[in-house]
C-alpha cells in the first residue's frame, strides 16, 4: 500500500540521510546508495529539496547536498510538499455534473481520511521520526540525542 508518492518517499529518505551527519557534503550517488534509491530520480528529488530550500547544493570538487535547516523545526509535510504534494478531493473525481462539489460518501470519506494524514504529517517533525523510543528508525539511522553539558565541563 502507498499512502504517499514514491518521490516523497525518496525525499523523506534523503532529508533523513543528510540529517545524520549536517556538516558533510554528499553526492547525490552516495544519497542514492545510503537510501536504496535510484541515482538519477534521487538526483531530481534532491533538485526539487533545493528549490525549496530544504537542502543546499553546491557544484565541484568537493560538492555535493548538505540539509539546510533543523530536522526539530521542519515537519514531513513540507518535505512532502516540497516535492510532490499530497492531492485533496474538491470536486467529483468522476466528473459526474450531478455531484459537482457535493463530494458522494465515498469521496467525501477519502477527502476526510486524505485531510486526516496532512495534519499528522504536518505535526510530525523530522527530528521526531528519528529520536523516537521505537527498535524501528528510518533507514536504521537513530541520531545522537543532545546531551546537555555536565557541570564538570561548565
Amino acid at each position: 500500500m502507498q499512502l504517499i508518492s514514491r518521490t516523497s518517499e525518496y525525499a523523506l529518505r534523503a532529508v533523513i540521510w543528510l540529517i545524520q551527519e549536517p556538516a558533510r557534503s554528499q553526492t547525490a550517488r552516495q544519497i542514492a546508495r545510503g537510501t536504496r534509491t535510484p541515482p538519477g530520480y534521487i538526483s531530481k528529488v534532491l533538485q526539487l529539496l533545493a528549490k525549496a530550500g530544504l537542502v543546499r547544493s553546491q557544484r565541484g570538487l568537493g560538492g555535493g547536498f548538505q540539509f539546510a535547516s533543523d530536522p526539530a523545526r521542519v515537519t514531513v509535510l513540507e518535505v512532502i510538499n516540497a516535492v510532490d504534494p499530497l492531492e485533496r478531493i474538491h470536486t467529483c473525481p468522476l466528473g459526474l455534473k450531478a455531484h459537482g462539489k457535493n463530494l458522494c460518501p465515498l469521496h467525501c470519506g477519502m477527502n476526510e481520511v486524505a485531510e486526516q494524514m496532512e495534519a499528522t504529517f504536518a505535526q510530525s517533525k523530522l527530528a521526531d521520526l528519528l529520536n523516537t523510543d521505537s527498535a524501528s528508525v528510518p533507514l536504521g539511522i537513530k541520531l545522537k540525542p543532545t546531551r546537555p553539558a555536565s557541570p564538570a565541563q561548565t
